[in-house]
């Protein structure tokens, strides 16, 4: 069994990543002495949070959307998972702030990136024991 869809989602959120770790290094670049760490800058600071977090969930997403593909799980689900998944990790960067926590698109990306957790671990569950 192949993971063609689940494959196309993680390359898409990998060059999503790759776009956000870029703009740390930028930012780190123009800052030129924070090597390491933030040293207390707000900017570096979100822009490092704006990559960890997508870091932090995107995997256990496509662990758990690879799972249901290895399983037989419908091309509509998988593509609805993806798609959500994909569309919050995009919008969830711009609701990071350091000194704003209740930015829309953060709620938004926070959402339904949770929704797809959710789901897709409900899906396996009940897989597993319905």
């Amino acid at each position: 069994m192949t993971v063609m869809i689940t494959g196309l989602y993680a390359a898409l959120l990998v060059l999503l990543s790759l776009v956000l770790a870029g703009l740390v290094g930028a930012t780190r670049a123009r800052k030129k002495t924070i090597s390491l760490g933030d040293g207390g800058d707000a900017e570096l600071l979100e822009a490092m949070r704006r990559h960890a977090n997508l870091v932090e969930y995107v995997p256990f997403a496509l662990i758990l959307m690879a799972l249901l593909e290895i399983n037989g799980g419908s091309s509509t689900l998988l593509h609805s998972l993806g798609g959500v998944l994909l569309v919050s990790r995009l919008i969830h960067p711009f609701g990071i702030r350091a000194n704003d926590v209740n930015r829309l698109p953060r709620l938004i990306g926070t959402l339904g990136s949770f929704g797809v957790l959710i789901v897709a671990a409900g899906v396996l569950i009940w897989g597993y024991f319905g």
